[in-house]
């Protein structure tokens, strides 16, 4: 079993030695292990497949007024990084705006850079405030590269799973019945213990990134928890230990707790 440890203990080092970079305004590290050629690749492609069956919303006013909002927000950021001289993760983005016809209460960024507003999103809304808050955290993912820290969070995980079932099969001193329950142990190790509250956390920084984003471009970053008011009393939620989003109780916490910071961006 030391020659297991070991195995283990190398490919792990070995992804976070290589692989290692930190997000944009949180300093927070992260193992980015596929290309940003890789990653535009797919996100390209997953924004094909969606505009396929999506249709561009008809409404002019509200189509303008979401593009401004996006605008906004992404030259503040933009400006931000090339004023304090600072590595700027929007080079090479191709940020396009969409608002599109759908009741769904939604919206996401790709890491392409492509930005997906639905109507239903946007009339739920209170102000254009809320609606900067939600535009910014889905902006936050991208800057952030959180698309590819899950992919590269996924893979790390079945690679070590795979690396931890060979070694074991061959040393021989494991029973069949042993690795099956240590198998089913690691799956729901990785699932719950490691994929979806690593999400979670992911959540929770877009919301502080896109909190200083808000105030940055202007807007009323004090708005931003009573959209999560709203959107609690929306419907019902998933317990947190099993969702990859934070309970919106945390989500409003966390926004609090980064309120004043947030405010501090207005000023720079």
């Amino acid at each position: 079993m030391k020659r297991l440890f070991w195995i283990v203990l190398t490919v792990v080092l070995t992804a976070l030695i290589y692989a290692c970079s930190s997000v944009a305004l949180t300093g927070r590290r992260q193992v980015l292990l596929y290309s940003n050629s890789d990653i535009m690749a797919l996100s390209e492609e997953s924004y094909k497949e969606f505009a396929q069956t999506a249709k561009a919303s008809t409404n002019t006013v509200m189509t303008q007024k979401v593009r401004v909002i996006c605008s906004k927000l992404l030259n503040a950021m933009n400006n931000y990084f090339i004023t304090n001289e600072l590595d700027n993760p929007m080079q090479g983005l191709n940020w396009r705006i969409d608002l599109v016809q759908s009741e769904e209460i939604n919206a996401f960024c790709l890491p392409s850079g492509n930005i997906v507003v639905y109507e239903g999103i946007a009339n739920f809304v209170d102000n254009d405030d809320q609606l900067a808050a939600v535009v910014g955290h889905e902006i936050a993912h991208a800057i952030a590269n959180h698309s590819n820290e899950r992919m590269s969070r996924a893979t790390l995980t079945e690679n070590l799973h795979n690396t931890i079932m060979a070694a074991a099969q061959a040393s021989g001193k494991v029973t069949d019945s042993q690795l099956a329950v240590f198998n089913t142990a690691l799956g729901l190790g990785g699932q719950y213990g490691v994929i979806l509250p690593f999400s979670r956390k992911q959540e929770l920084e877009a919301d502080h990134i896109g909190l200083i984003m808000m105030a940055m471009a202007g807007y009323n970053v004090e708005e931003a928890p009573k959209l999560w008011v709203k959107m609690s009393q929306n419907g019902q939620e998933v317990p947190e230990f099993m969702s990859t989003h934070p309970s919106d109780v945390n989500r409003i916490k966390n926004l609090e707790k980064y309120m004043e910071e947030a405010k501090a961006y207005a000023a720079k």
